[in-house]
């Protein structure tokens, strides 16, 4: 098979992506993606906040493929960019004239050994999986007192605000029980501050100190032992051990492995795909392209960035295809939605310059709002299925 497009992965990026090719007449797109089912993994939070149920986050993959692209439902396994060649798992060979590369993040459990294993036990829980999202839900609402532990490493990974509204949401619920003076609840991760932006940080330390909150920055989980609970952080003093009677974790994530073995993959244990930061292509291989979360483009990899990016990415694609000049920039928009509480939320936008970008006129997202919380719970998720998804908006 050759096709003038091929798309390796069916996530938020790839289906925009395909999406706003169609629209702008370029034919002949392939998505190649194994799942079955497609995510809306932002609510995975509201999912273990015991907000809204984990069915209201998934529908099928053939339900969001556009029209007039073809979908092979089979997995990546081999990249060859100089041979223009995508080799699947059942032996499929796919040949292109371009390339978006665009299969989103591994979880990489075994970079802390124990971790996998504490999430089988009854005290251990993360919102990153579709299956644990639940736990969590039910672990916070039967726990009474004790250590709650929250942990969540430096390096880069989807939603990076993800692990502290775990936390947020957690201590709000407790708070509304009135158990949270009982709990002490420790947020430790191996960033170096709350956020990186200090308009925001600001009214996230706020949170920090309402809810009690031990926060502890530079603290890079190394191991768990889930027999004893305790789990061992990596500080710039040397090794510190926390129990806990309930762990909330995030594991470090990377590149799929067939990223990181092609010659696509950046330097490191991660493999990110090295990219020019603002025209979104490869800087080695002008005929690719990739955005989302596997790229390196030094933001935040949320679904907001990949708002952004695939507009660009569709723009500097056909201008490649056309032999025009790629001119279309991404300034590095991304957007963290902080649920600080039950009913409040922080809209956090920033750009590369790590200053705020608001695109939501007269609203002032630096402080907890209802509104925010409704567009996070309802507004947002109608936005991505019906709008994002089609290369609407």
């Amino acid at each position: 098979m050759h096709h003038r497009v091929v798309i390796v992965g069916g996530g938020t990026a790839g289906i925009s992506v395909a999406a706003r090719l169609r629209r702008q007449g370029i034919e002949d797109v392939v998505v190649v993606e194994p799942s079955s089912v497609h995510y809306y993994q932002p609510l995975w939070t509201l999912v273990g906040a015991g907000v809204t149920a984990v069915e209201r986050t998934r529908r099928l993959e053939s339900s969001v493929v556009p029209r007039g692209v073809r979908w092979v439902q089979d997995a990546v396994e081999t990249i060859d960019p100089d041979a223009q060649e995508v080799v699947t798992r059942a032996g499929a060979r796919i040949g292109y004239d371009a390339l978006v590369l665009c299969p989103g993040i591994e979880l990489a459990w075994d970079r802390v050994p124990g971790l996998a294993e504490a999430m089988e036990t009854p005290f251990a829980s993360t919102n990153y999986t579709v299956d644990l999202a639940p736990k969590t839900s039910d672990l916070v609402r039967k726990f009474r007192g004790g250590d709650a532990l929250f942990a969540a490493p430096g390096t880069p990974i989807k939603c990076p605000g993800a692990p502290q509204k775990a936390a947020y949401l957690a201590s709000d619920h407790w708070q509304r029980a009135g158990t949270l003076g009982a709990i002490d609840v420790t947020f430790a991760t191996g960033a170096g501050g709350i956020f990186g932006v200090p308009e925001f940080a600001r009214v996230l330390e706020g949170v920090v100190r309402r809810y009690g909150i031990d926060a502890k920055f530079g603290h890079e989980l190394l191991r768990v032992d889930p027999d004893d609970r305790t789990a061992t952080f990596a500080t710039g003093d040397g090794e510190v051990e926390l129990h806990y009677d309930l762990l909330h974790a995030v594991p470090p994530q990377r590149a799929p492995a067939f990223v990181r073995s092609s010659p696509l993959g950046g330097e490191g244990a991660f493999g990110w795909v090295p990219v020019d930061r603002h025209r979104l292509n490869h800087v080695r291989y002008p005929n690719v392209f990739s955005l989302g979360d596997v790229c390196d483009a030094p933001t935040s990899k949320t679904g907001a960035a990949i708002r952004r990016q695939a507009p660009v990415v569709v723009a500097n694609l056909t201008a490649h295809l056309d032999q025009r000049e790629p001119t279309a920039r991404y300034d590095g928009y991304a957007a963290c939605p902080f649920t600080t509480a039950r009913g409040k939320m922080v809209l956090a936008e920033f750009d590369y310059s790590l200053s705020p970008h608001p695109t939501i006129p007269v609203i002032d997202t630096q402080r907890e709002r209802t509104d925010m919380w409704l567009v996070k719970r309802f507004g947002l998720p109608a936005f991505y299925w019906n709008l994002m998804l089609r290369g609407l908006g």
